[in-house]
């Protein structure tokens, strides 16, 4: 189980954080410095935050970066949570959510996480934990 304050961080602010072309820079580097805790991710977030940055010189370097010096923490995800992963796809497949939105609600849900850091409000309003409570979403 993670220590109580953590949260979760989602793709577009990794991204504002590290492109400070990008028009949430100053929110997200904000929200960031306030946080009691380094923010914890996944592989598949990561995947798509690297993507995105290929156009900003280091994006990808930094990102890994950020990892490496533990400002961000990677929660590892393994076969025992496919299945569940699967039924989150399924389940919300009309919005359409996406592996690295569905790899963040499994953390949430296994480690008991309720805040997450995005730029994804219209998802992220809409996803459910267990008891179907919302995630509190930052900024």
């Amino acid at each position: 189980m993670t220590a109580p304050g953590v949260a979760l961080i989602d793709t577009g602010p990794l991204v504002a954080l590290l492109d400070a072309a990008d028009a949430h820079h100053e929110r997200c580097v904000a929200a960031f410095r306030e946080l009691v805790a380094p923010p914890v991710t996944t592989w598949p977030v990561l995947t798509e935050a690297s993507y995105l940055l290929a156009d900003v010189p280091g994006g990808p370097a930094a990102l890994l970066e950020l990892v490496r010096r533990g400002a961000v923490t990677v929660s590892q995800l393994d076969a025992a949570d496919v299945p569940r992963l699967a039924q989150l796809l399924a389940k919300y497949a009309d919005l359409p959510a996406d592996l690295a939105d569905c790899s963040l609600l499994r953390v949430a849900e296994r480690e008991g996480l309720r805040t997450i850091l995005t730029l994804d409000r219209r998802d992220f309003g809409t996803y459910r934990l267990p008891g179907r409570t919302a995630l509190t979403i930052l900024p």
